[in-house]
């Protein structure tokens, strides 16, 4: 009975190493993924629907309300397009952060 309860434990362990190790490459590979991450731009603005359509709002590079079509832009590009007449983000309100007031 102790050599079977024995090789159970064995077996256990065998498994808890791999759960460890499995984390371990998981955690490991998270890291190396946010390490290669390109840094957030300082401004971006939003692209319309469509192939060509002309943008649609200005944002701050890390806000959240920002839509899934954007592309990263200069600080003096962000004010020149204010200036466009191209709305401002209500959420992070780039317009006051560049001195662009209406």
């Amino acid at each position: 009975m102790l050599r079977f309860l024995e090789r159970v434990q064995e077996r256990d362990l065998a498994r808890t190493r791999k759960w460890i190790a499995d984390e371990e490459r998981r955690q490991a590979e998270k890291r190396q993924g946010e390490q290669a991450r390109p840094p957030t731009p300082d401004w971006i603005i939003e692209l319309g629907i469509g192939q060509g359509s002309p943008p649609i709002e200005v944002h701050r590079g890390d806000c959240y309300a920002a839509g899934k079509k954007r592309r990263p832009i200069s600080r003096d590009e962000a004010r020149r397009a204010l200036a466009e007449e191209i709305r401002a983000c209500t959420h992070c309100r780039p317009d006051t952060e560049l001195g662009v007031l209406e």
